[in-house]
C-alpha cells in the first residue's frame, strides 16, 4: 500500500479541489471538515448528496436534488431543549397564549425542534397577551400584536435574540393598525403580517424590515379575502395566508420581496379558524383549528388545494407551529386547553407523534423558529 502526504490539492484558479472516485477512505484520528457557509450562501447548482456544514444553523447539511435538508437525529432518549441554551440545532419557540380557563400568559417556551421531550423556560413577552402573529429571522424571533385584553389590541412589535435566553423588548415600531389575531412569516429578511381583527376584520398587509429596529411597519397591499384568525407560513419566495374567520379555507399568496395585494393560492380541505402553520422551504403544513386533529399540507411554488396529511395526535384549538428544514411542531390548545406539542416529518405524510409538554397549557399564542422554509 502506498500513501501521499499533501496538504492541499487545487485546480489552476484555485477555486476547486480533485474528484474522488472509488473506494475512498479518510483515516485521520481527529476530524474532517467539509466545505461550509450561511444559509444565504447554499448553493443549487450542486449535485445531490452534497454535503455543507451551515454556519447559521450549526448543522451539517445535503442537497437531496431539490433542497437543503439537515442531518438530525432522533431517538426517544433525547430530552426536550437539548441544546437550547447553546444555540444548537434549530430552535422553536412559543409566546404567548390563553386558554379556558388558564389565564393570558407573557411565557416564552423553547424546544430544540430535532430532539423530544418538555419545553424549558426562554424569558417573557414584554406583556401578557394572546391572538398574536410571530416570524423570525435566523436570529431573532418576532411577535406581532396581539390581545392585551380583556378587548384592547395593541400594534407592539417585540423581539428575542434565539441565541441567548431572556426576556422580549420593543423593536420600537409599531404595526399600522392595532390588531389581534393576525398570522405572519418572514423570509430571511422582510416579516409579513396578515390581516388581523381590530375590531373587525381587517384585509392590511403590513411588512417590517426584521433586522431594521425603530421603524414601523409599513403597508405591502391587501389580502383579496380579509381575514383574522388565519395560519402562515412562507418559502424564501413566497408568503401563504390560510383561513380564518371570514377566508374561511381559502389559501392567498404574495412574493415577499415585492409589493402588492394577494393573490388566489386555492383551498384548504376544510374551513377553518384559529389554527397553526410552519414550512420548509418547499412544503406548507397547516394543523388544528375548531378543536380537530386534521393536518393539511401545500407545495409552496404552486399553485391548487391542500391535501390531506395526516391527524395530530389529540384534537387542538388555537395551536401553534414552528419548523425545522425537516420537522415541524405544533403545540398548545385553547378550549380544550392543552400543553401537548406534536411533530411530523414534513417531507412526508402521516400522523403526528407526540412531542413533550409545554411549560403551561394554552393556545392562541404563536411560535416561530430559526430554522423556517422563509430562510
Amino acid at each position: 500500500m502506498s500513501e501521499a502526504r499533501i496538504n492541499r490539492i487545487s485546480n489552476e484558479k484555485g477555486d476547486g479541489g480533485p474528484s474522488l472516485s472509488g473506494i475512498t477512505t479518510f483515516s485521520g484520528l481527529n476530524y474532517f471538515v467539509p466545505p461550509k457557509g450561511t444559509t444565504a450562501e447554499r448553493p443549487s447548482d450542486c449535485p445531490p448528496g452534497s454535503i455543507r456544514f451551515n454556519t447559521d444553523s450549526a448543522h451539517l447539511e445535503y442537497w437531496d436534488g431539490l433542497q437543503w435538508l439537515e442531518f438530525e437525529a432522533t431517538n426517544d432518549e433525547l430530552g426536550g431543549g437539548t441544546g437550547s441554551n447553546t444555540g444548537l440545532g434549530t430552535r422553536g419557540l412559543f409566546g404567548g397564549g390563553s386558554g379556558n380557563p388558564t389565564p393570558r400568559t407573557d411565557t416564552i417556551d423553547q424546544i430544540t425542534i430535532s430532539t423530544l421531550g418538555n419545553s424549558l423556560d426562554f424569558g417573557n413577552l414584554i406583556t401578557t397577551q394572546d391572538f398574536i402573529g410571530s416570524c423570525a429571522s435566523s436570529t431573532r424571533g418576532i411577535w406581532l400584536g396581539g390581545n392585551v385584553g380583556p378587548g384592547p389590541h395593541t400594534d407592539l412589535i417585540q423581539y428575542v435574540t434565539f441565541a441567548s435566553t431572556g426576556n422580549a423588548v420593543d423593536f420600537n415600531g409599531n404595526l399600522t393598525d392595532a390588531r389581534g389575531q393576525a398570522a405572519a412569516c418572514s423570509s430571511s429578511t422582510r416579516g409579513l403580517c396578515f390581516g388581523g381583527y381590530t375590531p373587525g376584520s381587517i384585509n392590511t398587509i403590513d411588512y417590517i424590515t426584521m433586522a431594521s429596529t425603530g421603524v414601523n411597519a409599513q403597508e405591502f397591499g391587501d389580502l383579496y379575502d380579509t381575514s383574522h384568525a388565519n395560519a402562515a407560513c412562507s418559502s424564501s419566495v413566497r408568503g401563504i395566508c390560510a383561513g380564518g374567520s371570514g377566508a374561511l379555507n381559502v389559501i392567498q399568496y404574495v412574493t415577499i420581496s415585492t409589493l402588492g395585494n394577494s393573490q388566489d393560492f386555492g383551498d384548504l380541505t376544510r374551513n377553518v379558524r384559529d389554527f397553526g402553520g410552519f414550512s420548509n422551504a418547499t412544503r406548507g403544513v397547516f394543523g388544528s383549528g375548531n378543536a380537530v386533529n386534521i393536518i393539511d399540507f401545500i407545495t409552496i411554488s404552486s399553485t391548487g388545494d391542500a391535501q390531506d396529511f395526516g391527524d395530530l395526535v389529540v384534537t387542538m384549538k388555537g395551536a401553534s407551529g414552528a419548523a425545522s428544514p425537516t420537522r415541524g411542531v405544533f403545540g398548545g390548545s385553547y378550549n380544550p386547553d392543552r400543553v401537548d406539542i406534536n411533530y411530523i416529518e414534513i417531507a412526508t405524510t402521516g400522523n403526528a407523534k407526540d412531542f413533550g409538554d409545554l411549560l403551561v397549557s394554552r393556545g392562541l399564542g404563536a411560535a416561530c423558529s430559526n430554522g423556517h422554509g422563509g430562510l
